[in-house]
């Protein structure tokens, strides 16, 4: 037969529901009074009221949002509406992806799948809508990088600016926030695994330069390809890190 939960397990569940639907309020709370981040969220006693919860209830829900960025806690000053960034997605993807021993080249490949489906779906309106100023300034980029190559250091960080720049055209804030969110994972699993600098500085300003020219053809089709290309490159790195091959 099977075994009967505990009373003490029984506790642990019901205190769980219950903190989960403490959460689901204040966010609703939040929403309801179109709190924006930075704003002060009511004192702990006065959620303890709204809410006819206890003290402590509110705190662990309260620590609970914080873990995601809905809340912020200064200690001293009371809790505030949080930026809901993209941290706990980053966060929760480094873990998954370095928890995955001896697979780390399918779960950066996942990472990577789910990064070229963006790019290459968003590339498309870049085109239509990329202006000379974003050009120039895409341009400039380049040029840093093969400055960078030619000195010998490397560019990871120019490689997210122009990506970056790349889709402001767009005018839509989330798209940056989730392709970093992305970039931010592969690199710190790069770093943790003790990769190297990129083996091919000199390939991958000409894969950025073939995205940059696609542009200013405008040609929808090369652009996507061009973006393909560039995604092939840093697949087969990737794959031959994880081998251990150089």
């Amino acid at each position: 037969m099977p075994e009967e939960p505990s009373n003490s397990g029984m506790r642990a569940t019901r205190q769980s529901r219950v903190n989960s639907q403490i959460q689901r309020e204040v966010t609703q709370l939040i929403l309801d009074r179109k709190l924006r981040p930075g704003s002060p969220l009511p004192t702990e006693t006065e959620l303890m009221e709204d809410l006819g919860v206890s003290r402590n209830s509110v705190r662990e829900a309260l620590k609970a949002l914080q873990a995601l960025d809905i809340v912020e806690i200064r200690h001293g000053y009371g809790t505030y509406v949080g930026q809901a960034s993209l941290t706990p997605l980053v966060d929760g993807l480094t873990f998954r992806t370095l928890a995955m021993s001896g697979d780390d080249e399918h779960a950066l490949g996942e990472i990577l799948q789910v990064r070229e489906v963006l790019e290459e779906g968003l590339i498309r309106r870049v085109v239509h809508c990329v202006t000379t100023e974003d050009l120039a300034a895409l341009g400039d980029i380049v040029a840093r990088m093969e400055r960078g190559e030619d000195a010998g250091s490397p560019f990871p960080d120019l490689d997210r600016e122009f990506h970056e720049r790349l889709y402001q055209t767009l005018g839509n804030a989330l798209v940056p926030q989730l392709l970093g969110a992305f970039w931010h994972v592969f690199h710190r699993v790069a770093r943790a695994r003790g990769w190297d600098d990129d083996p091919e500085p000199s390939l991958t300003v000409r894969r950025h330069r073939d995205i940059l020219d696609a542009l200013r053809e405008g040609s929808t089709e090369g652009a996507q390809r061009a973006m393909a290309d560039h995604f092939r490159g840093i697949e087969t790195r990737a794959a031959q890190e994880t081998r251990g091959v150089g």
